[in-house]
């Protein structure tokens, strides 16, 4: 493992549990990026990384990665392509500017492999990813299973690729529903968050809340946690939008707010000084993210939804290549019982046991943590060490 080509800022040190060492990964030659990496554990025992979600960092697994590095494992969790500090990446680059090719998954997947070389790997025992992590967990076990042996979903149960059609566009066209528009047309009128987060104001926004960017990350990350009464989350029916209007207004916004403005009219009813939150999120480990997002901005990160959901011609174009392909390596799905992420795409969980999406006889089954929501790694840690640790006696 390289560390000749840390970031030249000078950067506070992150208030990290022991255990848990900060470091650099220098990929400068290969993938391009300089990793900032979070590690516990011995090197050259079986390597485990851990892929963080949105707006997270690799700070989000400080309460894991010392656990199972006591089981006797390396745990290494980066702050991935666009985050953090991990360099390598045009920061505060013009929306219009963005080559959205850097973030399809099989560039975020070469990225990772570059990574496990670099620390002197050529397998890695499990990859575990959470929210848009999870897809990166998932993509690199089905791209490269001979690399990454087994992968732990977290919050975002993996989609198979889709296949090929012989149809024209227009026919493809008019087969899928307008979400969007069909959305608009409720009353009142609304739009889904990830359509949101790829559009060009969506930075400006996250980066600007008129509450503040302290109380709106305290209030996104209460809203989408256990703690917050109002989320009782149910499978949907289908994809429509009279069917995604049931779910809370993080995912599917009022057509005329932004996230900041809608996580303020959900977080009116709630006494935000004293969430029930900073049980789990301390006012120390809050500041960590507002430091980090306050220095990068946010549009490296949401270019990761420009390029996976907005049915961007690149990513299309990227995911044909494993038209067909499955999952075949030992994989489980963690999640909170009270996570509507679960859900937000119909059927996803039993796509685990759909044999083209899975080998048989490699789905371990879905675990669902009673109390935790979104941020089930972060809300219950000592549980998702159990289940982690439970996976992993499978293998």
């Amino acid at each position: 493992m390289s560390s000749s080509n840390q970031p030249t800022e000078a950067l506070p040190d992150l208030p990290l549990p022991e255990g848990i060492v900060s470091d650099y990964v220098d990929c400068s030659a290969s993938c391009g990026l300089t990793w900032h990496v979070l590690r516990a554990g011995k090197p050259g025992n079986p390597l485990v990384l851990f892929c963080h979600g949105y707006p997270e960092l690799a700070y989000s697994w400080r309460k894991i990665l010392p656990r199972i590095a006591e089981a006797g494992y390396y745990c290494v969790a980066m702050d991935q392509r666009g985050y953090g500090r991990t360099i390598g990446w045009p920061r505060h680059q013009p929306y219009d500017e963005v080559n959205l090719d850097d973030f399809v998954f099989t560039n975020l997947v070469r990225d990772l492999v570059c990574l496990v070389y670099a620390l002197g790997y050529k397998t890695v025992y499990s990859i575990i990813g959470h929210d848009f992590g999870a897809v990166s967990s998932a993509m690199s076990a089905l791209m490269r299973p001979d690399i990454f042996l087994s992968t732990i979903q977290m919050s975002h149960p993996h989609h198979k690729p889709a296949l090929p059609t012989p149809s024209t566009k227009a026919e493809e066209a008019a087969k899928k529903p307008d979400i969007q528009a069909d959305l608009a047309k409720l009353n009142p009128p609304r739009k889904h968050y990830k359509w949101y987060n790829s559009s060009p104001q969506a930075a400006h926004d996250w980066e600007t809340p008129a509450q503040g960017l302290e109380a709106f990350l305290r209030g996104y990350f209460h809203l989408k946690s256990g703690d917050w009464p109002l989320n009782n989350p149910r499978p949907l029916e289908k994809w429509g939008a009279q069917d995604l209007a049931g779910m809370p207004e993080y995912y599917i916004m009022q057509a005329a707010h932004s996230m900041p403005e809608s996580v303020a009219s959900n977080m009116a009813s709630t006494n935000q000084d004293f969430p029930k939150t900073k049980s789990w999120l301390s006012s120390r480990d809050l500041k960590v993210y507002c430091e980090e997002w306050t220095r990068t901005g946010f549009q490296g990160a949401l270019n990761w939804y420009r390029a996976q959901t907005a049915s961007t011609p690149q990513s299309r174009r990227d995911m044909l290549l494993f038209a067909g392909r499955r999952i075949e390596v030992p994989c489980t799905f963690i999640s909170g019982a009270r996570d509507w992420g679960n859900y937000q795409q119909p059927g996803a969980i039993e796509g685990y046991e759909d044999p083209d999406a899975v080998k048989e006889g490699c789905y371990r089954g879905v675990r669902f943590v009673e109390g935790a929501g979104h941020w089930v790694q972060q809300e219950k840690p000592e549980v998702v060490v159990g289940e982690i640790l439970k996976f992993f006696e499978t293998l």
